[in-house]
């Protein structure tokens, strides 16, 4: 497929060959009940690899996949995946956040799981140019409440049909989109967390933990049932070896405000390179507010909450953006943070953010991707 002449250019669906739905879905649609990733809109993308090639771009309804039972993503789970939002303005104009981010992201995990890679600027470009050709035919499907968006879920799977234990030779990838409510819901009491002293979700050298992969999602299961059995929303996961240092939660990069300093585990392998981390960590520095990305003990954690010094603990991802942290359960005991939940730093952070993806605060980063819709 030739690359578009430019990135800068409006995008439209008939950039790629465009079949549109019979009927559109989006009356039965409650918007004030939207959840997360529950509804898709109307229309999808797709293209191949064969023959050696990435070919066969197209625009199409968003339904069911015709899959031989035999298909090697099935099996052996050779599939990545990303996620990045799409944002309606009260300017009106609707904002892309940090895609090339993204396009990074998928580009390296296609490489760890053995997929045929584009390019980065050709992944890049066709990421882009999709993402605005779906935003483009389906725009009455993003939503425009105060903490709605429109999610952006690139996939790449296997299709091939073998039970051969070897990386496939035909692919698809797809983006498909949906409108989405807040991850967690109301988040002014914020969410609790339990501590996994069993279970791991990513080796700590050598293994998938920075790959966005179904392996560490399927691994982060059961704990994390076990962990809403017991009254916890989300796994805070320590490493595989020792289970001694924080790594990550469930769907979010974590981050403590411990003694005025903000401390988050550095990226080594095993904990993937969110977007919204990222973007936490340049406010941060540009604020003025210490930054340490480094190896943090669990007890080191507790000491600090135990002494009165760990005031704010906060997640970090795409679907969450910031989420305040309330109570950390570990080793049979449930511990809170101390009032305000959200805290001071935790609420600026929250309203940076969506402000900068809204259009409310200027972008002086360029981290959005304004996408024309006439």
């Amino acid at each position: 497929m030739p690359l578009l002449d430019s990135l800068l250019e409006p995008v439209s669906a008939p950039d790629f060959p465009f079949t549109p739905v019979e009927t559109s879905r989006l009356g039965q649609v409650d918007f004030d009940a939207l959840g997360f990733g529950r509804v898709f809109a109307d229309h999808m993308f797709s293209m191949d690899y064969r023959d050696g090639d990435w070919r066969d771009a197209r625009i199409h309804p968003y339904g069911p996949l015709d899959l031989e039972p035999g298909t090697v993503t099935l099996h052996y789970g050779q599939t990545v995946f990303d996620g990045f939002k799409a944002f309606q303005g009260e300017d009106g104009q609707v904002r892309v956040f940090r895609p090339d981010r993204n396009a990074q992201r998928l580009h390296d995990s296609c490489r760890r799981l053995c997929i045929p890679i584009m390019p980065l600027e050709q992944m890049r470009e066709i990421l882009f140019a999709a993402t605005r050709a779906l935003i483009r035919v389906d725009r009455d499907w993003i939503p425009r409440a105060p903490g709605q968006s429109l999610y952006v879920r690139p996939l790449v799977i296997a299709t091939e049909n073998t039970l051969e234990v070897r990386a496939a030779d035909a692919y698809r990838f797809m983006i498909m989109t949906a409108p989405v409510g807040g991850y967690f819901g109301d988040l002014q009491d914020g969410v609790s967390l339990r501590v996994e002293e069993r279970y791991t979700r990513a080796a700590s050298i050598g293994g998938l933990g920075a790959a966005k992969t179904a392996a560490n999602y399927a691994a982060s299961l059961l704990p994390g049932a076990e962990s809403r059995a017991r009254g916890f929303e989300q796994v805070l996961w320590l490493d595989g070896n020792e289970h001694r240092y924080v790594e990550e939660v469930g769907a979010m990069n974590i981050f403590f405000r411990i003694d005025g300093r903000v401390v988050t585990p550095p990226l080594g392998g095993s904990i993937l390179p969110g977007v919204v981390r990222d973007s936490v960590l340049t406010l941060l520095r540009e604020w003025g507010v210490p930054v340490e990305e480094r190896r943090l003990e669990i007890s080191e954690v507790i000491d600090a909450l135990r002494a009165g010094d760990l005031e704010e603990v906060f997640g970090a991802g795409t679907a969450a953006v910031i989420c305040p942290v309330a109570r950390i359960g570990y080793l049979d005991a449930t511990h809170s943070i101390a009032p305000p939940v959200p805290g001071e730093l935790t609420r600026r952070l929250y309203d940076e953010l969506t402000g900068i993806q809204c259009g409310r605060i200027e972008d002086r980063h360029g981290w959005n991707l304004v996408v024309p819709l006439d």
